[in-house]
């Protein structure tokens, strides 16, 4: 590690250390790696296996032997990044004469760095306190530990002065872990009209060099494997596999968005085998709605079978249908064909496990001036968290919103919590906020009974102060209230009150994930000459339960969309064969521009969860999930006539003119 006053000083003092490397065999391709005789990736295992899981249900080979037809598919999914609009940073200021350590991380996970800056350093988490500000974006990858953590942590105590490191973008393209790399072999069996009765297949997920969140992602691969769909036969294997580059992470779904491209392939290979539309097609294998709650026969990584609580799948089918004139663009899309232009039109559905526990605590207190103080553990990177959290307050008090202010993402100012991941902060922040402001609620009321001589039942809440119902003249406001449970009052608290402050913590989670869910629809026209894709427009039918803010789920869903669109048709890491990225700039990886993009269309159905009292489900990864397979099918929808087969993403457009010309020569 090089520490230097100023950041050029520090770079040019790198250009004076020389390291010798000692060249070895490098495992870079997952299909080489993966096999006995492949080239290790750390010498001091047998081979690159790290672990073998299954997803298994309902009698295979009995359905197998007993469907009309079979067919076989295999695609590729490569691996992008996360491109955070702001790079990871950290900085650290150990104070010598306190014996504390402050540490600022971009980070989304403030107490894992607490945890593990704590054992490193050998101190107590007391010492340590993390502050995670609203940052520029997370995704996932900043949900990690990373060595520059610790390598501050140290710095900043050895030398007792500030300390900070900022990722250079070339950095977060070779050390910031990356995303959904995956070979899928399936075979799916399936009766004549339309009905899938059985699908089967491997899978090998490349974790690049480590294992840094343990088998999540190959969890999370297999766990939604079925989707909205009722599939009631599945066995699909998954290797993790070990290779000499960058570790892959979560990423906006983690593998949810794997799983959810693959079933939107299969539905639509079928479909195209059996000459039904990919509409009906999906309409034929959607759960329905007497099915709920559902379960699909999976299981979640605690063991427990995943329950579907609530939905319309059906009815989110039918309405994004409308909303795209489906049927008229069937019509559009064969008179273009008659003049030469090729368009396409492609729909995915999905359900995505929100609101994952154990919890996300929330405390509400306010203070002597009325002003309302809500602290939370889950950190903040963009998402409008603040605004949530102060809107459930502001409906269980009744007080303005600019009375309130929200702290998160500091375990100075709440001790206990997780962070920002897995579209959970919504559920879980939003059930404590509201129970914890519930609790100050019935704390107001109970003293303003006291002080007014009132039952509570003839009193209320409203304008930030305790009314009584018959005579709103009648009143003591919060802030009198505040004063009353504070030392600033002489004696003894209040009869009935064990507890100074009037404020209240929560620890609060559903008691099973609420599922959310959506239908997609995504129109294209593709210039088979040139290989160019135009996106024409895109539409969303989203059910994320009880919505608490339109607009920040409309944005969170939005931007969702255009991430998929990425992975569909631009973002690619590259090695050589040496294990070398290919991909270090934004000349080599490419983003999807604004001017790029359709209008996506939104809509909504809102069918409250049954999980949890406020009726929650999350909304923060369901834009990318569905999207990587509206984007391919729609695509190879404008296809059709060539009859290709997309086998991998990022589909460009040298490999669209490859697909055309290929099929043409096999045709003549």
């Amino acid at each position: 590690m090089v520490i230097a006053s100023s950041r050029h000083i520090a770079e040019d003092a790198c250009e004076l250390i020389q390291v010798d490397y000692t060249a070895l065999r490098v495992a870079v391709d997952v299909v080489e790696a993966a096999k006995p005789e492949g080239p290790l990736a750390h010498s001091h295992l047998k081979d690159n296996i790290a672990a073998s899981i299954e997803t298994k249900f309902g009698d295979v080979e009995t359905a197998f032997s007993e469907c009309d037809d079979t067919l076989k598919l295999s695609f590729k999914q490569h691996r992008g990044g996360c491109h955070a609009m702001e790079c990871r940073g950290v900085l650290g200021d150990w104070q010598q004469q306190l014996g504390e350590l402050t540490l600022y991380s971009s980070t989304q996970c403030p107490y894992l760095v607490r945890r593990m800056v704590s054992r490193q350093l050998n101190c107590p988490e007391s010492s340590i306190r993390v502050i995670a500000p609203d940052v520029g974006g997370g995704f996932g990858p900043k949900a990690g530990y990373y060595p520059e953590e610790a390598l501050i942590a140290i710095a900043t105590k050895e030398l007792r002065r500030p300390v900070k490191w900022t990722e250079d973008r070339k950095e977060h393209f070779t050390a910031t872990n990356q995303q959904r790399d995956q070979i899928w072999e399936l075979e799916v069996g399936f009766k004549k009209t339309g009905e899938i009765t059985a699908i089967k297949g491997h899978v090998t997920h490349d974790s690049g060099a480590f294992l840094n969140y343990g088998l999540l992602l190959s969890a999370t691969t297999l766990m939604p494997l079925p989707g909205p769909y009722k599939i009631k036969n599945l066995h699909v294997t998954l290797n993790t596999v070990y290779t000499n580059t960058v570790s892959t992470s979560p990423v906006r779904g983690a593998g949810r968005p794997n799983a959810a491209y693959a079933m939107d392939r299969v539905i639509d290979a079928v479909a195209r085998h059996l000459s039904i539309d990919p509409a009906d097609m999906r309409h034929i294998n959607l759960v329905k709605n007497e099915d709920f709650p559902y379960q699909p026969g999976s299981k979640h990584r605690n063991g427990s079978m995943m329950t579907y609580d609530s939905g319309d799948y059906t009815g989110m089918l039918a309405m994004v249908k409308e909303m795209a004139d489906y049927d008229n663009f069937r019509q559009e899309q064969k008179q273009a064909r008659a003049n030469g232009k090729y368009l396409g039109i492609g729909l995915a559905c999905f359900i995505e496990d929100t609101g994952m526990g154990p919890y996300e605590g929330v405390n509400v207190r306010v203070d002597v001036t009325g002003n309302v103080i809500a602290s939370t553990g889950a950190a903040s990177q963009g998402q409008g968290h603040a605004t949530v959290i102060a809107q459930v307050i502001a409906e269980q008090l009744d007080i303005e919103i600019s009375k309130i202010r929200v702290e998160s993402g500091d375990t100075g100012k709440f001790p206990h919590g997780i962070g920002a991941i897995g579209s959970r902060t919504g559920v879980n922040v939003g059930l404590s906020a509201n129970d914890a402001s519930g609790q100050v609620k019935k704390k107001a009321l109970k003293l303003a009974s006291i002080l007014l001589d009132k039952h509570e039942d003839a009193l209320e809440l409203s304008d930030g102060a305790v009314r009584v119902r018959s005579d709103s003249n009648q009143f003591i406001t919060l802030a009198d209230l505040a004063l009353q449970l504070s030392p600033a009052v002489a004696g003894k608290l209040p009869d009935g009150f064990d507890s100074a402050g009037l404020e209240a913590v929560s620890y609060l989670s559903s008691d099973y994930m609420p599922h959310s869910s959506g239908a997609n629809i995504a129109k294209v026209e593709v210039d088979i000459v040139t290989g160019g894709i135009k996106i024409l427009d895109y539409y969303v039918v989203h059910d994320c339960g009880r919505i608490l803010n339109p607009m920040i789920v409309d944005g969170q869903i939005i931007g969702g969309v255009v991430h998929g669109i990425g992975n569909a048709m631009f973002e690619q890491m590259v090695y050589d064969d040496a294990g070398n990225p290919m991909t270090t700039n934004y000349g080599d990886y490419l983003l999807p521009l604004a001017s790029e993009m359709p209008e996506i269309h939104v809509a909504h159905i809102e069918t409250p969860s049954p999980a949890n009292p406020m009726g929650l489900k999350g909304a923060g990864e369901g834009g990318t999930i569905p999207a990587i397979g509206a984007m391919i099918n729609a695509i190879e929808d404008a296809l059709t006539p060539f009859g290709a087969y997309i086998a991998h993403y990022p589909v460009t457009p040298e490999y669209i003119v490859e697909l055309v010309d290929s099929e043409q020569v096999a045709a003549e």
